[in-house]
Order: C-alpha cells, then structure tokens, then sequence
C-alpha cells in the first residue's frame, strides 16, 4: 500500500521497554479515503530494532496498523468515524450466509507462505486493483511499490495464498502475526470469482487458523459503519471494537441500525501502549 505523507509535527513518547524514546509524528491533512468530504490525519511511529515486535504488539492492542515498517493510527480533528475493530476468534460462530461461502468454497487450501512477492500475486493484485479500485492509488503501483508492501516488514508477517485444486491461485492476504492473534494487513482476489465471497472467506479462513493456533483475536483493522467499503467488518460476530481506550463488545444491533452507542475511539496513553 502507499506510503504515509511526509511527518508534519512531532510527539515524544517514552515506552518502557526501549532505550531510545519512541518519537510519534501526525500526518498533513488528506482527504479521507472513505467517507467524501472529510479530512484526515495520522498519528504515526516507526517500526524498527530490536523492539520492534513488542511495540507493533502493543501498538495494534491500543488500535494502530501497520504499513511497510510504520504504525499508524487516525487522529483526525472532530471525527471518530474509524472504529478498531478484533474476532474473537475462540467464540466466532458463522451466520447461515458465511457458511454458504465456506461451503463454496471448500475446494480451496489456504497456504502460509513468507512475505517474498511473487509475479503470480502481482499480476492477481493488478486484476484485483483494475476490476475494484481502478481510481484508487493502488491501481498505479508497480512491481517493485508491490514487493515493498510485502517485504519491508521488520515483524513477523507472511502471504497466505489461497489456491484451488488445480493451484490456480484465487486469492492471497498479507498477515501479521501478533502474540494475541492474526491482523489482516490486505488483501486481494480473482474477480472474476465474485460468487466464492472471496474476501470474507480469507477473514473465514484466518479465524480457523487463529483457533488452530489458540490466539483469541483476528484484527481487522478499522470499521467505518458510514463507509459501505467498510462497514462489513461488523458481520463476524462476536467481535469487539476499541471505544474509549477500552476493547468492548460490539452489540448485537451495531452494523445492522448503526454504530455502537458508546464513545469515541482514542489513543491510548503513552504508558498504556508502551
């Protein structure tokens, strides 16, 4: 994905492990890329040394994600509209329709593969961005732009392609691995497949793998109710969603008559993330 805008300003936090405070900066103003109209900005760090693992673990706790070897979070001035949001893996049950995409599905292995790009991924990742996002700034990336998404990880991060029985391969997600679960980085597909769901089968897919493994969440990243791109983040159920610095349940009626009825995302505090 594109890297974040150049740093505007700068925050000094200390986190309690490091030997070097831990500088946060905010991003110059952008318009935001999922709701027309609104402005967006970044809280943002680096992910580097020797800590870096144990800072993107307690990082993604306190609702940050993470591009190429940066963790960001949004802070943008009179919006809360990005709502972080986790599967609790070890009590998800699939509704009638996620079953019928498992079901559609079953002739496809998952496979943990290391976070090198291939050709094969990015020539799916081109159809993926032409056919989906053919406006978006994806759709102009490279081979190179692509391998750096992939590659230029300082954690523990892998490729999960998935391939059916005659190794097509239909779709891949690029995850990271975290002590508490699996986050879902990105991830593309053939869509010339549209009937397989293939993007809710990969989240499907990761929260078998986080049970397999006994990790309790898969993060999905930010859930934005008012974003039809986005708003479907809220059909894996029982999820939690990250509301005033404390991960709560997502009640039963959020993402069906709106958002949940509690108070706005924040960053948590320099103490509590580091």
């Amino acid at each position: 994905m594109p890297r974040l805008p150049a740093e505007t300003g700068r925050v000094t936090m200390h986190h309690r492990t490091a030997r070097r405070p831990q500088f946060f900066y905010t991003t110059a103003p952008l318009p935001c890329p999922y709701l027309p109209g609104r402005t967006e900005r970044k809280i943002v760090t680096e992910l580097s040394g020797t800590d870096a693992e144990a800072l993107h673990d307690r990082l993604s706790r306190a609702g940050f994600r993470r591009s190429h070897n940066i963790a960001y979070s949004p802070v943008c001035p009179g919006c809360a509209a990005c709502i972080p949001i986790r599967i609790v893996a070890g009590e998800f049950e699939p509704d009638r329709g996620q079953r019928r995409i498992q079901r559609a599905n079953a002739d496809l292995v998952g496979f943990e593969m290391p976070a090198r790009a291939t050709a094969e991924q990015f020539a799916l990742f081109q159809r993926y961005q032409k056919a989906r996002h053919g406006d978006g700034d994806m759709a102009a990336m490279g081979f190179y732009d692509y391998r750096a998404m992939v590659e230029d990880t300082p954690i523990t991060t892998g490729m999960v392609e998935f391939r059916d029985s005659r190794d097509r391969l239909l779709g891949a997600c690029l995850t990271d691995w975290l002590s508490d679960g699996l986050s879902a980085v990105y991830s593309f597909y053939e869509p010339a497949e549209g009937r397989r769901s293939l993007g809710t089968y990969a989240i499907l897919w990761l929260v078998a793998r986080a049970r397999a493994l006994r990790l309790p969440y898969v993060y999905l990243g930010y859930w934005v109710p008012e974003s039809r791109k986005m708003s479907y983040k809220s059909r894996f159920r029982p999820s939690e969603v990250l509301t005033g610095g404390l991960w709560r349940a997502l009640p039963d009626h959020a993402g069906r008559d709106g958002a949940p009825d509690q108070s706005p995302t924040t960053v948590l505090a320099p103490e509590t993330t580091g």
